[in-house]
């Protein structure tokens, strides 16, 4: 694969190398949520995927794209940490993960439950990149990046590929935002199989950074985010703000009360459990009803993994 955006055969490609290793995670829909938005909604589930999140379709595309090495590794706080781990063990090769020390307790003992090898560091993206320079060159590991990197879109956009085959009709799909992998192939993946869907990203107003990109058309990084929505927090690469700005057509921000509310009706409507970052987009839906087009509208729930001792609410 090229080091640019990946074309629709290779998300193809990574659909047939990830099959039956993952879950094709099922859609749902709530009356209730439909009525309270004015329009029906379909939520894919990630949330149910393995691992807990859509993560795992990147992760696994990267390491079984690659021959036999001694191991792999990455940075990440949370979600594609645990499923590098996971992929890794498939594979038989060790994972090597460089975490912030301020990662929440339940991340560590998940990624750690997987089997990972944990490298603690200050939290900060420079201390993560030299600790994880420090170990690849010591581990001859291979660093797959969380979502810079066409191996992992393109197992991202996987997802969309099972949602456009099990609902018709969909006007619009709505999508989280953090550093743009999900994001990037989700809109590869509909912009080449419906070009007339409009694929919209959400993202917290207190870590607008991929929103104040989109609408400067200048990369701005991430600076001293604040939001519950701890999944969202990194920056997008220039990968990734390319195929956003090609085939995004929206990106609108959320405030903290509408990601609460979002979760917390998800949780109590239909009964599934979502992390912060995965209610994002119904906390759009609830506060920005008209800045979304359509009337039959999908939701990609991006995961469900959540510290059951401090909820939002």
């Amino acid at each position: 694969m090229s080091s640019g955006p990946p074309a629709i055969h290779e998300i193809m490609e990574a659909r047939k190398t990830i099959s039956g290793r993952i879950h094709r995670t099922p859609v749902f829909t709530s009356s209730g949520i439909n009525r309270v938005i004015g329009a029906e909604l379909f939520f894919k589930c990630e949330n149910l995927q393995k691992t807990g999140s859509f993560k795992i379709r990147g992760a696994s595309n990267a390491v079984f794209s690659h021959g036999k090495v001694p191991g792999f590794a990455t940075h990440s706080s949370g979600n594609h940490a645990a499923a590098l781990t996971l992929a890794a063990s498939w594979r038989g090769a060790s994972a090597h993960i460089v975490m912030p020390e301020s990662s929440p307790g339940f991340k560590k003992k998940a990624v750690r439950g997987y089997g990972a090898e944990i490298y603690f560091c200050h939290p900060t993206l420079r201390a993560r990149e030299e600790k994880l320079k420090e170990v690849v060159n010591r581990t001859g590991a291979v660093f797959i990046h969380p979502y810079d990197d066409p191996l992992v879109i393109a197992g991202q956009g996987t997802a969309a590929l099972e949602f456009l085959e099990d609902v018709e009709g969909i006007d619009s799909i709505i999508v989280p935002v953090g550093g743009g992998g999900l994001l990037s192939g989700t809109a590869l993946t509909v912009k080449a199989m419906n070009p007339h869907i409009q694929v919209i990203a959400a993202e917290p107003a207190g870590a607008d950074d991929a929103f104040r990109s989109f609408n400067s058309g200048d990369l701005i990084p991430s600076e001293n985010p604040d939001t519950i929505a701890d999944g969202l927090l990194t920056s997008l690469s220039e990968l990734t703000f390319g195929i956003i700005r090609e085939k995004v057509s929206d990106i609108v921000t959320v405030s903290e009360d509408s990601i609460k509310a979002g979760m917390r009706m998800i949780w109590e409507r239909m009964k599934l459990v979502v992390e912060p970052s995965a209610a994002v987009p119904l906390g759009a839906l609830i506060e920005k009803r008209d800045s979304i087009p359509g009337k039959r509208i999908g939701v990609i729930l991006s995961g469900g993994n959540v510290d059951l001792e401090h909820l939002p609410f």
